[in-house]
């Protein structure tokens, strides 16, 4: 990668706009570090793989990864909902709040339609645009081309593109660029790495900002979406975004460093210490998960007859564990008066805990479990 080149600035009428280089192309690996890096990362990743395969309901904890996946990508763009609010039913998040909300639901809905459509489709432009589609619907940036190309210059930082930090390629050069992205995807006549082939798309699209709006989160989640085509984890249980905005200067550094600089080499470390960190984090909060419903099995068996409906209202709680009175009566199927004693159980084992302090319209959360993914 010594004689890497990113690309090249292009002067416009009143400023430089940035041009990449096609990335479909011969690459020869021979940092040591990087190397080093690339391995510990593919044992990681190989062991959370592989945990997932083996743990009951596998889809239930999923849904959870990706809700934290969504509050944290959408929160590098700006966007402040916590975890507790993105698992309230709209009606119950405050008014003011709710675009926010509405922004996070869209991106686990992207996410999940898009793996779902891998069954289907292949890692390709016409995936990219639909999910950007769902991303988009209803949300601010409605009117921005949902699902579309752009057909206009965008710019990243600045009032204006006069003083932006970077002005990506003109619109004109989306269709190549991306259709280059695609062959390189599905090259598999030149060996490249497959953790770095995830890398380079991500900062390629993200350099190419095909979109008027949505490119930080399309491309982020490009990452997972990318390493369940190839089949490198079979269920989407790695999400980076954690990573990206715990160190989230580092992360715009490093992308504009590969433009600026053509260090991608300084990228691809980066990278990679996100996918050892964040697989490593992962493989432990599974671990943590088998060991809470083990604890709380135990506990429920002390219900006698009260036990199977304490069960149900516990699947529930692992897809979503936030509730009220009136959805634990729903899910097992109870009266209200029911529903509160199961409520007073669930407490008294300290698995429920009540979040809004007052006397109606109560509130409560699985507070250890939902611990596990803020951690």
């Amino acid at each position: 990668m010594k004689n890497f080149r990113a690309g090249r600035f292009v002067q416009q009428a009143h400023h430089k706009s940035f041009l990449p280089n096609p990335i479909n192309r011969e690459w020869v690996v021979e940092d040591m570090g990087l190397l080093q890096l690339l391995g510990q990362a593919d044992r990681e990743l190989g062991r959370l793989d592989m945990y997932s395969e083996y743990i009951p309901n596998i889809d239930l904890f999923i849904r959870m990864h990706v809700l934290k996946e969504a509050s944290q990508s959408s929160k590098i763009e700006g966007t402040q909902t916590t975890m507790e609010e993105a698992l309230l039913d709209k009606e119950d998040v405050p008014p003011e709040k709710r675009d926010d909300w509405e922004e996070v639901q869209n991106y686990v809905d992207a996410m999940n339609e898009a793996v779902a459509k891998l069954q289907k489709l292949p890692f390709s432009a016409r995936l990219i645009r639909e999910t950007h589609r769902t991303l988009m619907q209803g949300v601010r940036g409605k009117h921005k081309q949902p699902g579309e190309f752009r057909h206009s210059q965008n710019w990243i930082g600045g009032a204006s593109i006069n003083d932006a930090i970077f002005v990506p390629p003109v619109y004109t050069s989306i269709g190549d660029l991306i259709a280059d992205i695609e062959k390189f995807v599905h090259n598999d006549k030149q060996y490249f790495p497959e953790m770095l082939k995830a890398a380079l798309v991500h900062y390629q699209f993200e350099t190419i900002h095909p979109f008027l709006d949505g490119n930080g989160r399309v491309g982020r989640l490009l990452i997972t979406l990318y390493l369940v085509s190839r089949g490198i984890l079979k269920q989407p249980v790695l999400y980076l975004s954690d990573f990206f905005e715990r160190n989230r200067q580092l992360y715009y550094d490093n992308l504009m460093r590969v433009r600026e600089k053509n260090d991608l080499l300084q990228w691809f470390k980066f990278f990679l210490v996100g996918v050892i960190e964040t697989a490593r984090s992962s493989t432990t909060t599974f671990d943590n998960i088998l060991k809470l419903q083990k604890q709380v099995e135990t506990q429920l068996q002390t219900l006698g007859s009260r036990t199977a409906n304490a069960q149900k209202v516990m699947y529930y709680l692992y897809q979503r564990p936030v509730v009220n009175a009136a959805k634990v009566g729903e899910v097992a199927g109870v009266s209200p008066a029911s529903a509160y004693k199961l409520i007073a159980d669930l407490e008294r084992f300290g698995i429920l805990k009540e979040i809004t302090g007052g006397k109606r319209g109560k509130m409560y959360v699985f507070d250890a479990y939902l611990k596990l993914f803020k951690s």
